[in-house]
């Protein structure tokens, strides 16, 4: 497993901790679910541009349908 450093203002590292609390998790685990959701949608947005590009719209579709509600979920 890796490490990352990252800088942040203090105010949005306040509000990420209390995100955290809130959910009931530490930021650790809170930045790794967020990070989790960034990459699936840029996959789900990769595998569209891939079939939009071979005019499969129907599969286009599906995966925007995965998408909206991964994003559903997050919120």
């Amino acid at each position: 497993m890796a490490t990352l450093t990252i800088r942040l203002p203090d105010d949005k590292h306040n509000r990420l901790k209390q995100l955290a609390q809130a959910k009931g998790i530490s930021v650790n685990k809170l930045i790794e679910e967020l990070s989790t959701i960034a990459l699936a949608e840029f996959d789900a947005h990769t595998r569209f541009k891939a079939m939009a590009a071979t005019g499969n719209a129907k599969e286009g579709l599906i995966i925007l349908d995965k998408l909206d509600s991964l994003t559903e979920e997050s919120l």
